[in-house]
């Protein structure tokens, strides 16, 4: 793999700790030149105090800044509550909770790259299932002039060839 010295810009990557975004910050540096900035945002999902070590996991893997956004209000209000109101369950019985916050989550790491002069945002979808759909087609309508990197789609490495 060819490793890259001159900076590509500055990156907004949707961080959340794990294995799979946290080996992506590293390479979208190495390989692709990316300045990453990290970008875990809360909708629900953490326990207390784990957002901090979220973030302090993205700077050890080489992130130059780190970011948390707590979306779990804006979550609740304009998405979770229309969906309970809605009754939007998948196959009429698993909870839209997932598929519903990537919107959101899009939508905080454009407004993330604007406000820090950020050329591209990434995600850390595979190609498998539909959450890179939901994420890019999001970003298409809200920023065409943002590039979307997808490191872990564009690996094609199984989870356990990542480890």
């Amino acid at each position: 793999m060819h490793t890259q010295t001159a900076s590509a810009g500055r990156l907004v990557l949707a961080y959340s700790g794990g294995l799979d975004t946290s080996v992506a910050i590293r390479w979208l540096a190495e390989q692709k030149g990316y300045d990453v900035i990290a970008c875990a945002i809360d909708v629900g999902q953490a326990q207390p105090g784990e957002m901090d070590r979220i973030r302090q996991r993205a700077l050890d893997c080489g992130a130059v800044e780190a970011i948390v956004i707590d979306a779990r209000d804006e979550f609740a209000d304009h998405f979770v509550a229309h969906a309970i109101r809605s009754n939007a369950l998948y196959m009429g019985k698993y909870p839209l909770v997932s598929a519903l916050s990537r919107p959101l989550i899009t939508n905080h790491l454009i407004a993330t790259a604007r406000t820090h002069d950020a050329v591209a945002i990434g995600h850390g979808c595979t190609g498998k299932g539909n959450d890179q759909v939901r994420f890019e087609v999001t970003a298409m309508a809200l920023a065409p002039d943002i590039t979307v990197e997808a490191p872990i789609r564009e690996w094609g490495l199984s989870r356990e060839a990542s480890i």
